[in-house]
């Protein structure tokens, strides 16, 4: 049977991983420039450096793949492999001094992701989801957690109630008022989280796809569920809503609150 994502292709996604963190680690906490890109979303000589680390690695040893950058666009999307990079996700909070930002290193496989990395270089944690294996949390496998009470028991965890946009904010606002617990920041963190355990539930919208692709074979790959928010499983043609949830019971009721 073959394999949906081959080792060789898994040990690539790490590689690249530790190739842009001393890249980033050089840079936090220092007195780097911030640009504004035309959405108005900063952007720092360390987003731009990284990304070209990446890109480098991947340009050089499989050359017919395709990328999809944050920072430096498209190329070769037709690709049967096609890597989705966001250097980091979490600008803002990189340089604001906060270490919850990740770099997200994803590989679809005919449009449908089947690797995910989420990397923390400051405190070096590190998931890594592949499609058909168990999500592993530094190294260990990693489990999400039941929530017993359904989403009124819920941990929710959001970037911010302010980037939704139109109507996506009074959808949220319906979730955010039944969950127990609302935490705010965190970014790709806030998922890794919930894979681990820590969080039960993160909505968000406005992604774009590489703001979630790597977080999908992570949550699923911990026994969470991730779709858009009308259950439908995500992809490189999905609308950037996402739900991500520990259990069955939370994604379905959270879906019936973002309804309405």
């Amino acid at each position: 049977m073959t394999e949906p994502c081959p080792t060789p292709l898994v040990t690539l996604a790490e590689r690249l991983a530790d190739a842009s963190g001393p890249v980033i680690r050089q840079y936090f906490r220092t007195p780097v420039a911030v640009d504004d890109k035309a959405d108005a979303s900063p952007v720092t000589i360390a987003d731009r450096e990284a990304e070209r680390t990446i890109r480098a690695i991947i340009e050089a040893e499989r050359p017919d793949d395709g990328i999809y950058g944050e920072e430096f666009g498209t190329k070769n999307l037709d690709a049967e492999w096609v890597w989705v990079i966001d250097p980091i996700d979490g600008t803002k909070s990189f340089i604001t001094g906060r270490p919850i930002f990740g770099t997200l290193i994803a590989l679809l496989h005919r449009g449908r992701p089947v690797l995910g990395v989420i990397d923390q270089p400051i405190v070096q944690d590190r998931w890594l989801g592949v499609e058909g294996r168990p999500t592993l949390f530094n190294g260990q496998p990693a489990s999400v957690r039941a929530c017993a009470g359904g989403l009124a028991a819920a941990t929710l965890g959001t970037t911010s109630p302010d980037l939704f946009p139109g109507a996506d904010q009074d959808a949220f606002r319906r979730v955010a008022g039944t969950a127990k617990v609302s935490v705010y920041g965190g970014d790709c963190y806030s998922y890794g989280l919930l894979a681990a355990g820590y969080y039960d539930l993160v909505v968000e919208s406005g992604l774009k796809l590489y703001d979630f692709a790597a977080l999908v074979p992570v949550v699923t790959g911990a026994g969470g569920l991730m779709t858009d928010w009308d259950g439908q499983p995500l992809d490189a043609t999905s609308n950037g809503r996402v739900v991500a949830a520990g259990d069955a019971r939370t994604h379905r009721e959270t879906l019936a609150a973002l309804a309405g």
